[in-house]
Formats: C-alpha cells, structure tokens, sequence
C-alpha cells in the first residue's frame, strides 16, 4: 500500500514538470513579441486547416510559434521568417498568399465567380422585368 501511495505522489509531482517544458515565452522585446504575435495571427495551422497558429492547440503550431519566436528574436523580420515558413510548408500555410502564377487561381477564381453571380442576378432581373 505505501508503494502504491509513493508511485502516485510521484506521478502527481511529475505532472506540473512536465507541463512546464511545453510552457511558451514570450520574447523579452515588446516590439519583436507584437510583430511575432502579428506573423502568428497570418499564419494558417497546418494540421488545424481554417485556424492561425496563434489560437490552435496542435503541437505543430506550438513549435511553429516557437520557431517565429527564435527567429525574430535572432533578428530575422517578420517578411523572412514567413518566407521560410512558406519554402518549408507551401503557400496554403500563410493567409496571405502571393501573387505569382502558381496563386493566381487564388485571386481569381473568387472574382470570376463573383462577376458570374452578378451576371446571373443581372439576367434574372432583366427577365422578371420583361
């Protein structure tokens, strides 16, 4: 019974240890923490999908914040770490993509299907008005 009792007060205080190594800190500079936190905001969670790093709980979007962290406090700007982010992920990881020929679907498959949604309303109008 006292080997027991001892194994769970180990593992109760193993808990709060553990926890601490996945703890977050924030950067000393107030500066380089509000551009990390900004970069953070634009940057899609790879395993989440629809959600920026800066709010999901996966682990690959906590070492992505860990990484912008490093990096911006290695003195990297905030346009260079998401440029090394994209070279290792692809554009999908960033909300804000690009232009270029690869992501140009990306900007204009939602115009083109803006105009054809107008034009559709333009012609039923011009019907009922007929």
């Amino acid at each position: 019974m006292k080997r027991v009792i001892a194994a769970l007060l180990l593992c109760a205080l193993a808990v709060p240890a553990m926890a601490q190594d996945y703890a977050e800190v924030s950067l000393s500079d107030a500066r380089q923490e509000t551009q990390a936190l900004a970069l953070m905001d634009s940057i899609r969670c790879v395993v989440c999908q629809g959600q920026p790093i800066s709010g999901s709980n996966a682990d690959l979007a906590g070492d992505m914040r860990r990484l912008i962290r490093e990096r911006i406090a290695q003195g990297d700007t905030p346009e260079q770490v998401r440029t090394m982010l994209i070279s290792k992920y692809g554009d999908y990881v960033s909300f804000k993509p690009r232009v270029r020929p690869a992501t140009l679907p990306l900007w204009i498959v939602p115009l083109l299907t803006l105009l054809g949604g107008g034009l559709l309303v333009a012609r039923r109008l011009k019907r009922k008005g007929a």
